[in-house]
């Protein structure tokens, strides 16, 4: 089901946290929003769940209002447990929906042990360790087998093996959802990994949508290239943003002065952390590479960057 958005306006405390002029999203993929923080992204899920009105405009599923709401599963960033087993937690959205017994006892084994968390479900929902509660939070989505799931910052606050082992099993889970998948982040990485489309959103304005490739590929504007992770760089008169990574030392095809203030012994390699302009840029040095010292200005460049307008 395509979810549309016509002229939504959400304003709090005399403040505009939401303005979207019209927003097109696809259905039965996973649309990563992604923004800084405070540009909008949960209260964009708020809404579509019914915990937030607009002042103005109006949201459609599939064309049609999106009052009568579908049923949705929403995982939120904070735990949201009540103070009894994981069981008896994942059986209450079944229950409210009026699954029978069998059904969900097939549904919160299948969602269990496809989470890895079927040894808990005697244990207290809200005694669990981080990485266990978002698990348990996931499968209690998955349960709920809702056309329409909206999740927010699922991986937000876990330690990096907990984070790692999630992020490489999202896409195997998110695709058994077979929904329409919202997922919230501030992070680049996890849009890219887990979305086939993306929603760069800024001071509560849409300012890319579309297929992941076209936006993070072409990023035009400078806001969008930085919320991508592009470094925003001056190449004479032209303002040229340089993709992740693409940075290298020594010359090439787009050039640029780097000073160097500091160098990084990371171990497994080395990075030079310095300014090109008013810009902070880090840049990995190959391992015959000469390390430069702190203050000098050194040459980097470039093999591809896109032009901002």
């Amino acid at each position: 089901m395509d979810l549309e958005f016509d002229g939504v306006r959400v304003e709090r405390d005399g403040r505009v946290v939401l303005d979207i002029a019209a927003l097109r999203l696809r259905g039965q993929r996973t649309t990563a929003i992604l923004g800084p923080n405070g540009s909008g992204k949960t209260t964009l899920l708020r809404l579509i769940a019914g915990l937030e009105r607009p002042r103005t405009g109006a949201i459609r599923v599939a064309g049609a209002p999106l009052q009568p709401r579908p049923p949705l599963a929403y995982v939120f960033q904070e735990r949201v447990f009540l103070r009894q087993s994981v069981r008896e937690n994942l059986e209450l959205g079944l229950r409210l929906r009026r699954v029978d017994d069998a059904q969900r006892r097939v549904r919160i084994t299948e969602a269990t042990e496809l989470l890895g968390v079927a040894h808990l479900l005697d244990r207290r929902a809200d005694r669990l360790s981080g990485g266990e509660a978002r698990r348990v939070s996931l499968a209690r989505a998955l349960c709920l087998r809702a056309p329409l799931v909206l999740l927010d910052e699922p991986l937000e606050g876990l330690d990096e093996r907990t984070y790692s082992r999630l992020l490489d099993e999202l896409p195997r889970l998110l695709a058994a959802f077979d929904a329409t998948t919202l997922l919230v982040t501030h992070s680049r990485h996890e849009a890219l990994r887990l979305a086939q489309d993306l929603v760069v959103l800024v001071d509560g304005r849409v300012l890319a949508a579309g297929d992941k490739r076209d936006v993070a590929t072409n990023p035009r504007a400078e806001a969008v290239a930085e919320v991508l992770g592009y470094a925003v760089l001056a190449a004479g008169s032209r303002r040229v943003a340089v993709p992740p990574g693409a940075l290298k030392p020594g010359r090439g095809s787009v050039e640029f002065s780097m000073v160097v203030e500091e160098v990084l012994d990371l171990v497994e390699r080395r990075e030079i952390v310095g300014r090109v302009g008013d810009a902070r840029v880090r840049i990995g040095l190959p391992p015959d590479c000469e390390v430069p010292q702190r203050g000098s200005v050194v040459v980097v460049h470039a093999d591809r960057v896109c032009d901002l307008v």
